[in-house]
């Protein structure tokens, strides 16, 4: 219950002060791209393997058909694209998510159902929790979309290393909640720092 009250009230204070901060987005991604949407809109499983729409700022070109997994530097991500996703930038509309009770501020990435249908076992206990806007295994790969340009086959090292990894990860959150944990990566994802847990730097 705390950590609701902490997700609905915080995710309604981010949308408030952030609000000049969507509205300059907003601006730069039109006279850019007049015509494209500014918004990106795909389904993710959510709690209790419930699917749910997650919003977020457009980052790559209209009509592509590219691989989910996203590598760093490859052609559909625009150029504006590229630097919200340095930043994150585009992952601020998720707070209408939060608000909504979609998403909370820290657990794990809402997957798209083709990953997700392949949890077994203990490992489906991860859909027990709603999805993070952070979370220890979004702390450990923040530079993902890097590891993966220098693979030869990102889709293949994503699906056999990272992803097994961030379910480990995720599950051990599932075992060991701590509101003082969430805050510090919370903290963490903010300063762009690292932090110990689960015997690792993430």
């Amino acid at each position: 219950m705390l950590k609701l009250i902490f997700d609905k009230t915080f995710a309604l204070l981010g949308l408030i002060v952030l609000s000049p901060v969507f509205l300059f987005i907003f601006i730069k991604m039109k006279l850019s791209e007049p015509h494209a949407p500014v918004m990106f809109s795909q389904k993710r499983v959510g709690k209790n393997a419930k699917l749910f729409s997650i919003n977020k700022f457009r980052t790559m070109t209209q009509n592509h058909n590219g691989s989910s997994v996203s590598v760093a530097g490859e052609s559909r991500i625009t150029p504006l694209g590229a630097k919200m996703r340095k930043y994150k930038l585009d992952e601020l509309p998720e707070l209408w998510n939060v608000l909504k009770g979609d998403m909370s501020f820290v657990g794990p990435r809402p997957d798209v159902p083709g990953y997700a249908d392949k949890l077994e076992g203990e490992n489906r206990l991860i859909l027990k929790l709603r999805p993070g806007i952070t979370g220890p295994a979004s702390l450990k790969y923040r530079n993902e979309e890097e590891m993966l340009s220098a693979q030869a086959d990102p889709q293949k090292y994503n699906d056999e290393v990272i992803y097994p990894d961030k379910v480990k990860i995720n599950l051990y959150y599932y075992k060991h909640q701590s509101f003082i944990d969430d805050v510090k990566m919370i903290c963490c994802t903010v300063l762009g720092k690292n932090m110990q847990y689960n015997g690792e730097m993430i």
